[in-house]
């Protein structure tokens, strides 16, 4: 069986795929937090999210330690999740852990290794198998080796590509079965297995894109690991493999001039159609590089054209390469594209192709001619399916298959309408051209996730003359290539004016460049250039063009201070997606730690987007300073709730003259006590506390699980009182508070002695003591 593993697996890496196994740059990472956050999101937009944010040092794991417990966890590895978007390197993932191990190199505990795909079992879903008759179903080896019973071996089962399993995993509502030799349908067996009620010894390893991550519960994973694709050196370095330093650094100069080029070049398999157009693009003269992306696509397009006329027509590639049959290809694909995308399916199975009019035989020819855009796969032992080698493909194909059909026949497939008769296939008017353009603009605005935005990108970028040019063989019509996207330009511009969120407005500013429109995003550079933005009253869609504009930026943008924008709520608001891009990150970029906010205006209102933000999973912010705003005390509660959360990381809160009076101190002692809570410093200088609310506080600093180093109190009405509270607190936890300041109170020498006799306490880390105007250095 190793052997067949080896043969097999040293087969898949000599195919030509883009990303060879020796050439796997993308790296594992250990995500704490199991798989309760799920980001429903297109990938791409995640992909563009994940682009603003940094990278940071991390938990990573090799492909081959996957299984083994990572430093200070008691608990054995037995199942492992690993995410990724499409065309990350997953499946490539597994396979090398398994080829490594048929090579003898690592994991050689493990005794059989049983990969199988979602693919493949969709195929069997209506049919019943025990578990010891699906081993035998899949690996023939197994069932002729008469290999029945796994209880005394080392047993991992692979599952990959969850997301595309059409299997209806109920993990609720599944009867349990511990039998291996016990037939049941195939959903049944595999939640079993995954829950570790059939066979609880083996191991079990599960890919999956993001957003089916949750189908399987974070109590049934010990370890979730994501495969994150390239880091932006990672990007260049590919590149500069692929071509000499000369031409590499043209490319990759190149690529950065285009942000959109540059974020999906985090992806591999684009990182490759990249290099793909390049290359032909240095082997013409005055050849000129793709500036958009529907631009790289079509390239893409046309040079895998010109590969299947040299390599199986035997043409030279100086003839016109669009003949019939190419055409008919490219229209039947196209259509399969936007059929399925429809349906949401990445995967086609033969009764999918049957309803596009595409039969299996013709889907073979397709795909052995064009290797690089549409594949045939048998999996290891089972019926071939079919999909396109990435998810944008598909998207670009479907985006050509809705253009062409609109310039040749008249027909906007997005709403079924017929402009004029078969028989008259008309020329297409702008107005015509405008509703096609406008009815996706609003399908992809009504997308709850996104999924239709790279699609809407692509056929907007389609309608520019210059790409009308590149596929006009592909017209049966003539096309005005005169035309203007002025209508549709002006479209966008007023739907981005129309209090959008801000993923939906960003990906209207790329559509925008698609269209070689760039007048929002240059006036707002002109306005940071000037460095007086905040003098000017912006209008929405300026605030969405300076929301985009930030999130592009290649500078650090670690520290953000509102005031440099403008003093207000509504700008908090508007720029809350920059705020937001302090997540966990995927790249190398900027990191946003420091969040400046004083004297802006603000209000409680502001406190409760802020608590979601400090809530989300894996934020980075370290320093919130919301001083001098009237947030009052159901402001401060508001916060508090995400001050609580398992996620938040903040260090240092300031809420120096925020109109909070004692009750406050209830919400902020509850974060104290908090077990997960990270703050380290809390200014509540300048607020009516008084002794009420320094009883109140002092509860949180009396706990074992506070960890305030610094406390500042100053001018806060608080007597004699109060400052017993504080040493009774510092008795009870003495060993985290080094610094108190109750300068600008009235604690009277009674109050003073009180907490100055805390600092003979040997465990006491008080190390600064102030009150009223006077220093106090630590008693020895």
């Amino acid at each position: 069986l190793k052997e067949k593993f080896q043969c097999v697996f040293e087969g898949i890496a000599k195919k030509g795929s883009p990303t060879l196994l020796n050439q796997i740059y993308t790296e594992l990472y250990i995500t704490e937090g199991g798989t309760e956050e799920v980001n429903d999101e297109h990938e791409v937009r995640q992909i563009e999210t994940a682009s603003r944010k940094p990278h940071r040092p991390e938990t990573t794991i090799r492909q081959e330690d996957v299984f083994r417990a990572p430093s200070g966890r008691i608990k054995q590895i037995g199942t492992v999740m690993t995410k990724g978007v499409a065309g990350i390197g997953k499946t490539l993932l597994t396979q090398k852990f398994t080829l490594d191990w048929a090579e003898g190199k690592n994991n050689q505990d493990i005794h059989l290794i049983f990969p199988f795909t979602f693919r493949e079992l969709n195929v069997l879903k209506e049919k019943k198998f025990s578990l010891v008759e699906l081993v035998h179903h899949f690996f023939t080896e197994i069932k002729e080796a008469e290999i029945s019973k796994f209880y005394n071996s080392q047993v991992l089962f692979i599952f990959d590509g969850l997301d595309e399993s059409r299997l209806p995993l109920d993990f609720t509502n599944s009867p349990i079965l511990t039998d291996i030799t016990e037939s049941t349908s195939l959903d049944v067996l595999l939640i079993n297995l995954i829950r570790g009620k059939l066979l609880p010894s083996a191991l079990l390893w599960i890919t999956t894109r993001p957003a089916a991550a949750n189908q399987i519960p974070a109590e049934c994973v010990n370890l979730v690991t994501e495969v994150r694709g390239f880091t932006d050196p990672q990007k260049e370095e590919y590149f500069r493999r692929r071509f000499s330093e000369k031409q590499a650094k043209n490319v990759i100069s190149h690529i950065k001039t285009s942000r959109s080029l540059y974020i999906m070049c985090h992806i591999p398999v684009f990182c490759w159609i990249i290099a793909t157009v390049v290359e032909d693009v240095l082997t013409r003269e005055k050849g000129e590089m793709p500036k958009t992306l529907t631009e790289m696509y079509i390239y893409f397009l046309v040079v895998q054209i010109k590969l299947k006329k040299v390599k199986y027509d035997s043409q030279p590639e100086a003839d016109a390469h669009w003949t019939t049959e190419n055409k008919r290809m490219i229209e039947s694909l196209g259509k399969l594209a936007f059929d399925q995308l429809q349906k949401g399916n990445l995967i086609f199975y033969g009764s999918d192709l049957t309803e596009c009019g595409i039969d299996i035989r013709a889907a073979s020819v397709y795909s052995g001619v064009f290797t690089q855009i549409f594949r045939e796969e048998r999996g290891l032992y089972q019926d071939k399916v079919f999909c396109f080698v990435h998810l944008s493909v598909q998207e670009f194909l479907a985006a050509l298959h809705v253009h062409l059909t609109f310039i040749n026949s008249g027909t906007n497939l997005l709403i079924g309408s017929t402009n004029a008769s078969k028989q008259s296939a008309p020329r297409q008017n702008e107005s015509s051209r405008t509703e096609l353009h406008q009815t996706a603009v609003d399908k992809a605005l009504k997308s709850l996730n996104g999924h239709l935005d790279l699609f809407l990108r692509f056929l907007l970028g389609l309608s520019l003359s210059t790409n009308e040019n590149l596929l006009q063989d592909l017209f049966t019509q003539s096309v005005n290539s005169s035309q203007s996207n002025h209508e549709t330009i002006q479209y966008i511009k007023m739907k981005i004016a129309s209090n959008l969120s801000p993923e939906k407005s960003i990906n209207l500013f790329h559509c925008l460049n698609e269209l070689n429109d760039r007048s929002l995003v240059e006036e707002i550079q002109q306005y940071l250039r000037s460095g007086s933005l905040s003098s000017y009253k912006l209008s929405a869609t300026q605030w969405s063009a300076l929301t985009f504009t930030l999130l592009s930026l290649e500078t650090n943008l670690d520290v953000f201070d509102l005031k440099k924008y403008s003093a207000s709520e509504e700008a908090l608001l508007r720029l809350l997606p920059v705020v937001k891009a302090s997540k966990k990150t995927l790249f190398h970029c900027s990191m946003l730690f420091h969040l400046r906010l004083s004297c802006c205006n603000l209000s409680e209102r502001s406190c409760e987007v802020l608590s979601s933000v400090l809530g989300s999973k894996n934020n980075s912010l370290r320093e919130l300073d919301f001083s001098n705003n009237n947030l009052g005390d159901s402001g401060v509660k508001m916060l508090s709730v995400g001050l609580q959360s398992p996620h938040c990381k903040l260090e240092s809160l300031r809420l120096s003259g925020c109109n909070l009076s004692g009750r406050s101190c209830e919400a902020l002692s509850s974060v104290l006590s908090c077990q997960s809570s990270s703050l380290r410093e809390l200014d509540l200088s300048n607020n009516k506390l008084e002794d009420v609310g320094v009883k109140l506080l002092s509860v949180g600093l009396e706990s074992p699980n506070c960890k305030l180093e610094s406390l500042s109190l100053t001018g806060c009405l608080i007597t004699e009182e109060g400052c017993a509270s504080l040493a009774k607190a510092l008795a009870s936890n003495p060993s985290h508070l080094e610094v108190l300041d109750l300068s600008y109170n009235h604690p009277g020498d009674s109050g003073v002695m009180l907490l100055s006799s805390r600092l003979k306490d040997p465990h006491c880390k008080l190390e600064t003591l102030r009150s009223e105007t006077s220093f106090l250095p630590r008693l020895c």
